[in-house]
């Protein structure tokens, strides 16, 4: 089912995951996908996955195509499903369209399908491949193939800091580090993720409301706010329009989590570790839930809790080109070192300028090998 592809092949693919990221704010829990059908080297339908629930991108593809379908190549970012879920399986629909070929970017990892639908196809006569853009196909949906995997969702933080490497002044304060063309680009990351994630000290200190502004979304994301003693002020910003989960500890104050719930907050209880909530667990539930992508707004306790619990998959960092001392806070708290080989090594994924401000994108080297 693999096999050598032509520059053609690329080129459809490319344009398969172009049309993929269409989706990239809006098909939370499922995974975005593309498809492109292809005859005679002309493109005859095309179509993505919008929302969960409704078609999948080969059946858009194939509505568009119609009669043309018939003998075409289909190129899908991500293998044809072969289950019944919310819609029939797109496996068959490829079978009853009778195209000729079918090039998938990668395997889909969710155990329901994980390599049926290419088998499906096979045993009808259709010729299929897989791996074109594997890579390209896996970063786009990241979150959905670690919930499939691992159970938990991907786990990005993002961080704004100057060029000292630091977060907030001593006193607290931190608005604003970065410039109008950060904080912009910044909403597209909560705009595609499920859940945005914050500590109760950040809520104390800056009482953020962590929405998506500025940017036309058909959904917000989850807001959870790791909270171990239920601090959180029933006045929060954090819980204006309801649908914020809190996340404490078992047994804290019931008063208090009566008041957060009346405010309109759901309050989980997790298991403790080390006196605080369990972060592993935490994720663990988020991923029950159907999250497919977190992003982290917090200070460097949480940022480096998260990153010493081994959960931390992307840091996306904005640099900006100011100095704020070394009384200032950082990134990260983490112990302190005596060796240069307790270093944690990142690997540069990206970098980029935004405004006056520098964007690296990270992942923790053993993660990127």
């Amino acid at each position: 089912m693999s096999g050598v592809f032509s520059a053609q092949d690329h080129g459809f693919m490319a344009h398969a995951l172009r049309l993929a990221e269409k989706g990239l704010n809006t098909t939370t829990p499922n995974p975005r996908v593309g498809c492109v059908l292809v005859k005679d080297g002309e493109v005859v339908g095309e179509g993505w996955h919008e929302r969960a629930g409704e078609p999948h991108a080969e059946i858009h593809a194939l509505r568009a195509a119609g009669g043309k379908a018939q003998g075409a190549t289909a190129y899908v970012t991500l293998e044809p499903c072969s289950h019944h879920g919310r819609t029939p399986p797109c496996a068959e629909a490829l079978i009853d369209a009778r195209v000729a070929r079918v090039v998938a970017a990668m395997q889909d990892p969710n155990p329901l399908v994980a390599g049926n639908g290419l088998s499906m196809l096979e045993l009808a006569g259709i010729p299929t491949a897989c791996g074109l853009m594997e890579q390209e196909a896996r970063r786009l949906n990241a979150g959905f193939i670690s919930r499939m995997s691992r159970g938990r969702p991907w786990l990005r933080v993002k961080i704004a800091a100057s060029l000292d490497g630091k977060t907030a002044l001593n006193n607290g304060k931190s608005q604003w580090i970065t410039g109008p063309a950060a904080r912009r680009d910044v909403q597209a990351l909560r705009a595609r993720s499920c859940a945005m994630l914050t500590g109760v000290g950040t809520v104390l200190a800056d009482d953020p409301q962590l929405t998506v502004r500025d940017i036309e979304t058909p959904r917000q994301p989850l807001r959870v706010v790791v909270d171990s003693r239920l601090q959180t002020p029933p006045g929060a910003k954090i819980l204006l329009g309801g649908g914020t989960l809190i996340a404490a500890m078992i047994g804290v104050d019931s008063r208090k989590a009566e008041h957060l719930r009346a405010a309109g907050a759901e309050v989980l209880e997790l298991p403790q570790r080390d006196g605080h909530v369990d972060l592993n667990a935490l994720l663990a539930e988020l991923g029950r839930r159907g999250i497919n992508e977190v992003t982290v707004e917090a200070g460097a306790r949480l940022n480096g809790a998260l990153l010493k619990a081994g959960l931390v998959d992307e840091i996306v960092l904005y640099l900006a080109p100011i100095l704020m001392g070394d009384k200032a806070r950082g990134l990260f708290d983490l112990p302190e070192l005596a060796e240069m080989a307790g270093k944690r090594a990142l690997h540069v994924l990206d970098t980029r300028q935004v405004g006056q401000d520098l964007r690296l994108t990270l992942v923790p080297t053993e993660a990127a090998a």
